[in-house]
């Protein structure tokens, strides 16, 4: 690795940027978080800053010229910025802007600057609702959202970028990530504080049907694992799951977080219909080409998350 690589990173004020450029930072890059600061921890940011090693770039995705001139001088790029499922649903509109739009202005000024590596946050909803599990990267792509819909969008346009201009790109479709700093706008991470906020009131967790709905929870640190894997791997050109390959089932979510806050209760299970969808990676290829595997199971990961709130 080249001394003080710098890198450039949409995004990297919120909950998942945070973490990468912590990471990054602990192994000697230089970073340029791009970021617009609506959701971003200015606070946090700052701090990093100070230190000499982050500049902040306040300013939008959006906006092509911005991202182009301020990716200038940058050796690699980590794209994270986008917004969510739940708003892309409420606003299609920006959802594509930001999404689709956005991505573009970045993936095509990485282009224009003959980057090292583009990595990009993309996402397991690009799946849609699995026919088998574990979940492969060869499976029929079939996303639901405007959200999902940007995400395999972005994949295809690092494909033609790399095809246009040499492009060297890692696309990661992260499962289910938590961890220290999270939103709780996702219906996962709402799933999580509810549970917990009733049983930190002496209340058992309410879970619809049998609770076999089941996600692939992923912890946050080893997500920024993977993209910085991701950064110096030799391998490119690809997509790669990233989560645990457990399917943990709502049911099991509300046992190991009982466990975590040391409560003697039992969750409530409230007899309604339920669309059951299940998730587990199939993390066979992102060991492979980046040498990913996670190192914090989900039962560690929410202990901590407890004894944090």
């Amino acid at each position: 690795m080249p001394q003080k690589e710098t890198v450039f990173v949409t995004g990297g004020a919120g909950f998942i940027g945070l973490h990468v450029v912590d990471q990054l930072l602990e192994k000697g890059y230089k970073v340029r978080i791009f970021d617009n600061m609506f959701r971003g921890d200015r606070e946090r940011v700052n701090e990093l800053v100070k230190t000499g090693n982050v500049e902040l770039i306040d300013q939008d995705i959006r906006y092509g010229g911005a991202v182009h001139a301020a990716m200038k001088g940058c050796d690699s790029v980590i794209h994270l910025a986008a917004v969510s499922i739940n708003k892309s649903v409420a606003d299609s509109y920006e959802s594509v802007d930001i999404n689709i739009a956005g991505a573009h202005n970045v993936f095509a000024a990485a282009a224009d600057h003959g980057v090292r590596r583009v990595v990009f946050a993309s996402s397991a909803s690009v799946y849609g609702d699995p026919e088998k599990l574990p979940m492969h990267e060869d499976d029929r792509l079939h996303p639901l959202t405007p959200y999902c819909i940007a995400k395999r969008t972005g994949e295809d346009l690092l494909d033609y970028y790399q095809r246009k201009s040499g492009l060297s790109w890692i696309a990661l479709r992260f499962f289910n990530v938590y961890g220290p700093g999270q939103k709780t706008t996702a219906y996962y991470t709402s799933v999580i504080n509810h549970f917990v906020n009733r049983l930190r009131n002496g209340q058992p967790p309410v879970i619809d049907g049998a609770g076999e709905q089941s996600m692939d929870f992923i912890h946050v640190k080893d997500i920024a694992r993977s993209v910085v894997l991701s950064l110096e791997s030799e391998k490119d050109n690809v997509a790669l799951n990233v989560g645990t390959g457990i399917d943990t089932s709502i049911a099991d979510l509300a046992r190991i977080l009982i466990k975590a806050v040391g409560a003697d209760i039992e969750p409530i299970f409230n007899p309604r219909d339920v669309l059951v969808s299940r998730r587990a990676a199939d993390i066979r290829r992102a060991q492979e080409t980046i040498g990913f595997t996670y190192e914090i199971p989900v039962e560690q990961g929410m202990a901590e998350l407890v004894a944090q709130a």
